[in-house]
């Protein structure tokens, strides 16, 4: 990603180190959205706690700091503490301390230069539910009422939306193999903001290349559904209930629920057995997102080659040929 200005190890290892209040494991920034070595730490050396010290720069809709990191906490079942820099003209904002079950403690703050010490009580070792995440979105037939489907982007993505055009329903949209399900009401259905579900299933190749299975429910930036995918913070519709599920491929799915100003939702949803994210009352803010973000790490490496990824190689290519051309021009 052009980050030359860090240093890179010789030889790449697995931190981790044990205590009294359970095992420890640290990886840094960007490494949290791949296998190795943040899933690896969990799996396969039994860690109970990350710590996570970071330069993380927010994207929204779905890769704001407090909204992916508490995310990650509940869909690996361990505590992860965040300490990112607070840098608001470089969108670099959002520490906190996640349990499985709910963020503990957080702090987003665009305003101010000040930073903030975080304090709260972890169980050292947290339980660690286990989730079908397939299990109830495979079993019910397609909620299609008639959708209008349509294309829009998220951080260069090409999702299939549908929009929700009542204050309550039943929608599925499918990209792929991928099917997302949302049964929903809305406290009211307001004229000047339209909320969409979405799906994408592919190889993300900006900046990083990762593949996703993504459902979202989000708010559009402008009433005009061209808009869908583009970055909002502020919302005005609240939600009184919401049950989003999908046919993922993989078990590492991460929810997340963030409300408007780039606010988290604690104690106000819960991931189901059989997969669905379910609120447990109606949201005490108007909400920006509910998603399910899933990441199939075996597919990362798989060519699936996108316009862009094609423009890239042949500019490659061209860079490659016109030196050649260049010389045998000379030579003539």
């Amino acid at each position: 990603m052009g980050e030359e200005q860090f240093d890179t190890p010789r030889e790449v290892e697995m931190v981790t180190f044990d205590t009294a209040f359970g095992k420890f494991g640290v990886f840094t920034c960007f490494d949290v959205l791949f296998h190795d070595p943040a899933v690896a730490l969990v799996k396969d050396f039994h860690v109970n706690t990350i710590l996570f010290p970071t330069a993380w720069m927010n994207v929204l809709p779905h890769l704001s700091a407090i909204e992916f990191h508490s995310a990650w906490a509940m869909g690996m079942g361990v505590n992860f503490v965040a300490s990112n820099l607070h840098n608001p003209l470089r969108r670099m904002t959002g520490s906190g301390i996640y349990a499985p079950d709910f963020p503990r403690t957080f702090h987003y703050d665009m305003k101010t230069q000040e930073g903030k010490l975080l304090l709260s009580q972890l169980d050292s070792h947290p339980y660690r539910p286990t989730v079908n995440w397939t299990s109830y979105a495979s079993s019910i037939e397609a909620l299609w009422a008639g959708n209008q489907e349509f294309k829009g982007t998220v951080f260069f993505d090409e999702y299939i939306f549908v929009e929700l055009k009542g204050i309550t329903g039943n929608y599925t949209v499918c990209q792929k193999d991928l099917c997302c399900h949302l049964s929903y009401q809305m406290s009211e259905k307001r004229s000047d903001e339209v909320y969409a579900l979405g799906a994408f299933d592919g190889l993300h190749t900006a900046e990083g290349r990762y593949h996703l299975q993504i459902c979202t429910v989000l708010k559009c930036k402008t009433p005009d559904v061209q808009s869908c995918g583009g970055s909002v913070d502020t919302a005005a519709t609240r939600f009184e209930m919401f049950s989003l599920s999908g046919t993922f491929g993989t078990q590492y799915v991460f929810p997340e629920v963030l409300l408007s100003e780039v606010q988290l939702a604690p104690r106000e949803f819960q991931v189901t057995s059989d997969g669905r994210l379910l609120s447990l009352q109606p949201t005490s803010r108007p909400v920006l997102t509910v998603t399910l973000f899933g990441r199939l790490y075996d597919k990362d490496g798989v060519s699936n080659a996108s316009p862009n990824l094609a423009a890239h190689s042949l500019r490659v290519l061209l860079i490659l040929i016109i030196p050649v051309v260049y010389l045998l021009c000379c030579s003539a």
